[in-house]
């Protein structure tokens, strides 16, 4: 996500002083150390890799985060005001959430056999369409209080991510592989071509208990 977009989001949860923030497959956690650091909040960021969370406690230096390596689900204990689910909801084939819930979503049908075939991946990539997201967060008690879309910006950023990849491919393959910048470029080619056309669209929400 952009700056910018990441700054909606959070203000739209509410997210300020004090308020006990859990951000689930948080990476090196760019978006929560951001918000940490303008809202005051307190921060959790949990993540499965060892790695992606050394260079987030290391960039993080004297900012009150606090973070945890875990595979998600199931849910760290403790009680948390909101949740943040960044980038990630798409790799989740279940999406029933709770608590005040921040996060994006990839809308559309879900995808063809034809169309997994062609994605590298496409056991992490599940779609859901807006009526049955909503009904999900009915069923946890939830009802949506905020949405903005972003599909415009997001295939934005998936040309400019495929023009680096295919500019820079040589350098890539020499550090992850051939196979791997292959399958990177083929998958932005597909997300620009579904951003553009509409095939999928790129929302950021924020739920509440009801």
């Amino acid at each position: 996500m952009r700056t910018g977009e990441v700054r909606v989001l959070a203000h739209q949860a509410r997210i300020g002083p004090g308020v006990s923030v859990l951000d689930l497959c948080c990476g090196v956690a760019g978006p929560g150390r951001m918000i940490t650091v303008e809202s005051g909040c307190h921060y959790l960021g949990v993540d499965c890799s060892a790695s992606a969370l050394a260079t987030a406690q290391a960039l993080a230096g004297s900012l009150p985060c606090r973070f945890e390596q875990a595979r998600i689900p199931p849910l760290p204990g403790g009680r948390f005001e909101v949740v943040l689910l960044l980038e990630t909801m798409l790799a989740f084939p279940a999406k029933e959430p709770g608590g005040r819930f921040a996060f994006t979503v990839e809308e559309g049908r879900p995808l063809t056999q034809q169309e997994r075939a062609l994605m590298p991946g496409a056991d992490s990539v599940w779609l859901i369409e807006l009526a049955e997201l909503a009904g999900l967060l009915s069923e946890a008690g939830l009802s949506v209080i905020w949405r903005q879309e972003y599909s415009s910006s997001h295939h934005a950023i998936a040309a400019a991510l495929l023009r680096c990849y295919r500019a820079d491919s040589p350098q890539i393959a020499g550090e992850i592989g051939a196979q791997a910048i292959a399958e990177l470029i083929r998958a932005h080619e597909l997300w620009g071509e579904w951003l553009g056309s509409g095939r999928v669209r790129k929302f950021a929400m924020v739920a509440e208990k009801q």
